[in-house]
């Protein structure tokens, strides 16, 4: 009897060609949709559908062949394992929403160009080259997708082979990503940062700045501006430092994780010191009469309960150009560069201080981000034994602005 010719794999839906491997689903076969590289959406040509099917299907056959050799003991596709891939980094606590909705992100523009449905043993090297010429198509800050940002792309689906290694659904040591040569990197350019006169003179322009309706002006911008500048903390650390992790009896500030917010790293768990000139500001904010209600040393105004504060921006894009910068031309992070600059000009017992100290108040592990990242070299020299922006220091090279600001 002659066998029965099989149908074709290949169907039809809305127009779109999706092929059914379903008789391979012991290696990730499935109904699925027959998408050409770098395309979104299934394709609606016949002879590329076909050319895919066959691409597909030989794909399905060796893996079929080589697991047992592999010893390859799961199967999964790119989709379904970036999901438990994520979900596994959430449980274990050690990322930030941040972190993993940025991951998200990375791994949804992996399924776009490889194919959700794609297997993970079939990825290699020049698949992944071609993924990372496509990203740096992709619309970026400005223009396109830089070199830095794509960097973080490969690093996460890297990071993603690394644990499919550890639980079995590829070989050891399989890893296109690691196997790349040529990587993609970011443009190394000195990041922003103020001198000493600068930061005496921003930190001036938040004591003095009015707001324009009483009924939104926030009671902290001088002090919230002051603890930025001289703790060199991370933006979410000081947003959340509560009242009691500031002590003026030891005159310290203490960085620690509590029910607003986590820390980056063990290492972001720290205490600095309470400059002087902190301890005038926060001395005279926490003891007056527009001192912090709860726990919280800044809280959110804009909820009826005790909230932490999440978003400053325009509070710091008018006292920026009060001080006479762009609106968006300070951040957080500019603030902790200025405080490791100014820390770095300062001596311990008569000597210059140790790199490794800055690091350590910086909440790094070491000194080496100080050196490569954090560490700035102002054209105005001082030598002091403590962190300090006096503003009559440098009354004189700040006189044309100050002249402006009516002070």
């Amino acid at each position: 009897m002659t066998p029965r010719k099989r149908r074709s794999r290949i169907y039809w839906r809305g127009g779109r060609a999706w092929i059914d491997a379903r008789d391979y689903s012991d290696v990730g076969g499935a109904r699925e949709p027959l998408v050409a590289p770098g395309e979104r959406s299934a394709t609606a040509d016949e002879a590329t559908a076909q050319v895919l099917t066959a691409r597909r299907v030989e794909q399905l056959e060796a893996l079929r062949r080589g697991r047992t050799l592999q010893g390859i003991t799961r199967v999964s596709t790119l989709q379904l394992f970036a999901r438990d891939h994520l979900v596994a980094k959430a449980k274990a606590g050690n990322t930030t929403t941040r972190w993993l909705a940025s991951s998200e992100q990375h791994l949804r523009r992996a399924c776009e160009f490889f194919g959700a449905h794609r297997d993970l043993t079939t990825m290699g090297v020049a698949d992944v080259r071609e993924w990372a010429t496509w990203l740096a198509t992709l619309p970026g800050r400005g223009a396109l997708m830089s070199g830095g940002t794509v960097r973080h792309h490969l690093n996460t689906l890297s990071n993603l082979y690394r644990r499919a290694q550890a639980e079995r659904y590829v070989i050891p040591g399989y890893n296109p990503v690691a196997s790349l040569m040529e990587k993609p990197s970011a443009r190394r350019v000195e990041a922003k940062w103020l001198e000493v006169h600068e930061a005496a003179l921003f930190l001036e322009a938040a004591r003095t700045h009015k707001p324009t309706r009483e009924d939104l002006a926030s009671p902290f911008a001088f002090p919230l501006v002051a603890t930025f500048l001289l703790t060199g903390g991370r933006r979410a650390e000081v947003l959340g430092l509560e009242v009691e992790d500031v002590s003026f009896d030891r005159r310290t500030v203490t960085f620690r994780p509590n029910a607003w917010r986590r820390l980056k790293s063990s290492t972001s768990h720290r205490v600095v010191p309470m400059w002087t000139q902190l301890e005038e500001i926060l001395r005279a904010y926490v003891f007056g009469a527009s001192g912090p209600p709860g726990r919280l040393l800044f809280p959110s105004l804009a909820t009826g309960g005790e909230a932490m504060l999440t978003d400053f921006r325009k509070l710091m894009g008018r006292i920026s150009v009060r001080a006479g910068w762009k609106p968006a031309g300070i951040t957080s992070r500019i603030f902790r560069h200025t405080y490791c600059a100014a820390r770095l000009q300062t001596v311990d017992r008569g000597a210059p201080v140790s790199e490794w100290t800055v690091g350590r108040e910086l909440g790094h592990g070491g000194h080496a981000l100080v050196r490569r990242v954090y560490g700035h070299l102002g054209t105005v020299r001082h030598r002091t034994e403590v962190v300090e922006y006096p503003l009559e220091t440098y009354r004189s090279i700040l006189k044309e602005r100050l002249d402006s600001m009516g002070l």
